[in-house]
């Protein structure tokens, strides 16, 4: 029986952690994990997916992920969707009345892809964010990134 060498050994052990190390990383960044309930003030937006094709509906579920209840300046609940250079291309209309969001509580959003003007969304990336407050007047925030796509 020959014996392996510690080099090689060395060498397995290293390539395995490390491709571990990157899986983890990766699967961390991406949108399949957009709903991790986590101690004290949090929130997390869901879609079903991160490709849409355009013009087609996307739900946007905002949910309380943390153990303390989230205000908002509107009905809105804080919900912008947002080229990725900050331009503002959608947010609902929504009554000018403070709302709470209690700790796993949801609210749903459908997006048909128009924007403020009424106008047709154009083929690109899009960042949908969500912000409000804890109950230390705290600003707690999340954006995901989706894809329009023809």
């Amino acid at each position: 029986m020959k014996k392996v060498p510690r080099g090689l050994i060395i060498a397995i052990s290293v390539g395995v952690l490390a491709g571990l190390t990157l899986g983890f990383f990766v699967n961390s960044q991406s949108n399949h994990e957009q709903l991790v309930f986590q101690l004290g003030p949090s929130i997390s937006i869901v879609t079903e997916k991160i490709d849409f094709e355009l013009g087609e509906q996307i739900y946007i579920k905002i949910v309380n992920s943390g153990t303390v209840p989230l205000t908002f300046s509107d009905a809105s609940y804080g919900l912008k969707v947002t080229g990725l250079d900050g331009v503002l291309f959608y947010t609902p209309m929504a009554a000018q009345v403070i709302s709470t969001l209690e700790p796993m509580e949801e609210k749903t959003f459908v997006w048909d892809q128009k924007r403020m003007d009424n106008s047709d969304s154009l083929e690109g990336i899009y960042k949908i964010i969500v912000e409000g407050f804890d109950h230390d007047n705290n600003k707690v925030k999340k954006s995901i990134v989706i894809n329009l796509l023809k």
